[in-house]
């Protein structure tokens, strides 16, 4: 069996819950020390993402899904027991969902944005 950092199993945890604040902050621990690894860049990007969406920012939410989209290409189908597969199209749907025509919209009006689709994201055997 793989172990992976702590951190990364309690990032499926915050992500699941939507706290994606806490993801960004485990997922950033072990990007510090595994710089090279761009999976996790990707999915750091693409939580910053969804938590920049969820407070009305949404050119910062496209910018993030964007480059989070380009970090996980190369890891596809699936890495560090991720189906990646499942992530792009995640991504790639948010990416849709986005607003085109919408840089921000204050928090109080952040309930009139376009809902975001849901993924859940666990481990899954190697």
């Amino acid at each position: 069996m793989v172990m992976y950092p702590e951190e990364y199993y309690e990032f499926f945890i915050s992500f699941n819950e939507g706290d994606y604040y806490t993801c960004h902050d485990l997922l950033e621990e072990i990007w510090m020390t595994d710089k090279e690894n761009y999976f996790l860049k990707g999915l750091l990007q693409m939580t910053v993402a969804i938590y920049h969406y969820e407070y009305g920012n949404v050119k910062g939410a496209r910018l993030m899904m964007h480059a989070g989209l380009v970090y996980i290409q190369k890891y596809r189908p699936k890495f560090w027991g991720v189906d990646l597969e499942k992530v792009n199209v995640f991504i790639v749907n948010c990416l849709a969902t986005f607003p085109q025509d919408i840089d921000r919209v204050p928090f109080e009006e952040v309930s009139n944005l376009p809902e975001l689709p849901s993924l859940v994201l666990f481990l899954e055997d190697d």
